[in-house]
């Protein structure tokens, strides 16, 4: 699996997003990788995964089929998060 998050740097949910990831680095010492849509492999995956809302979190299967995502600021729990990050 795939775990990662689509933001927009410096925006309103880098706060909790750094939260977050402090959080699983307590819990289970992995962080989320956080890609900008401003760039051009974050544009791509915004397109692809259908991300409209900022930050996403989007989780995949190993052949980069959509398995479930996160958007409109509503960030996964950390338990969720912890599942698909050690699959």
């Amino acid at each position: 699996m795939k775990v990662f998050c689509l933001n927009r740097p410096n925006g309103e949910f880098d706060t909790p997003i750094a939260e977050l990831n402090r959080e699983l680095m307590r819990r289970i010492n992995k962080e989320l990788p956080v890609v900008s849509v401003d760039t051009v492999e974050g544009d791509s995956l915004a397109r692809v995964y259908d991300v409209t809302q900022y930050p996403a979190v989007v989780v995949t299967s190993d052949s980069g089929e959509l398995v479930h995502s996160w958007q409109e600021g509503s960030l996964p729990l950390i338990n969720e998060l912890s599942y698909y990050l050690d699959q």
